[in-house]
């Protein structure tokens, strides 16, 4: 049995010019299309984080790690992972103390993220099990 390899390609491409003009859907919606007025973008829900000082060393910035729960794919262990980030700090936020870190726009190469409240004051010998 010969198999005729042309017909073959004839029909696929057939399919997916069926496909591809089948259904189209836009890929970014404009400010008239989303029902706001004159095109303007409203502020959304910012991000927020809550976690420890870990490091205040630097003019106006500090590191806030943050820990959260996660379970494991194989196992269903509960893990802890720790992620770290740089906030810009004008509250004047000391390591050990507890922070509510909200997103923002960049402020610099590694900063997008800031302090906007503290909620406890900590102990610099709380974090890590370091005395200073």
């Amino acid at each position: 049995m010969a198999r005729n390899r042309d017909n073959e390609t004839t029909t696929r491409k057939a399919r997916k010019k069926a496909d591809v003009g089948s259904e189209t859907v836009p890929l970014k919606q404009t400010g008239t299309e989303t029902g706001t007025d004159k095109g303007t973008a409203a502020v959304g829900h910012r991000n927020t984080q809550i976690g420890t000082v870990v490091k205040a060393k630097m003019a106006k910035t500090v590191v806030v790690a943050v820990e959260r729960l996660v379970q494991h794919d194989v196992y269903r262990k509960t893990i802890k992972r720790t992620s770290t980030f740089m906030a810009h700090d004008e509250k004047g936020a000391k390591q050990g103390d507890r922070v509510r870190i909200v997103e923002t726009r960049p402020l610099s190469r590694n900063k997008r993220w800031r302090v906007e409240e503290i909620l406890t004051r900590g102990l610099a010998e709380d974090v890590a099990g370091v005395q200073v």
